[in-house]
């Protein structure tokens, strides 16, 4: 896929982390209505558990980054709602046009 500028690589790098933070505050408030809502304690403790199993294979939560698979890791945010294109703004316009063209 592109390779994009060392400049977009570099930014990359730089706000990954704060969208996993983000990502994962997000999912910590849907495993807390999760578990306060009706129902027994075990369907919640087993609901939540298959939920975390999932939710911990998402890129919002971790994944392997080298330049090679920034894209695939930038789609894959865009894809689960760890990042919007609001997120992107400070990218080149190679990249913002790249992901557009992917999301549709």
């Amino acid at each position: 896929m592109n390779r994009f500028s060392e400049k977009d690589w570099k930014l990359f790098r730089s706000k990954i982390s704060d969208w996993q933070e983000a990502y994962m505050e997000k999912l910590n408030q849907e495993y807390i209505e999760l578990l306060s809502g009706d129902g027994y304690a075990s369907d919640k403790f087993w609901a939540l558990e298959k939920r975390i199993r999932e939710d911990k294979k998402d890129c919002g939560v971790q994944c392997e980054m080298s330049r090679s698979t920034q894209f695939y890791v930038m789609a894959s945010l865009l894809r689960e709602g760890a990042i919007t294109f609001d997120d992107l703004e400070d990218f080149s316009d190679d990249l913002k046009e790249t992901m557009r063209r992917f999301a549709k």
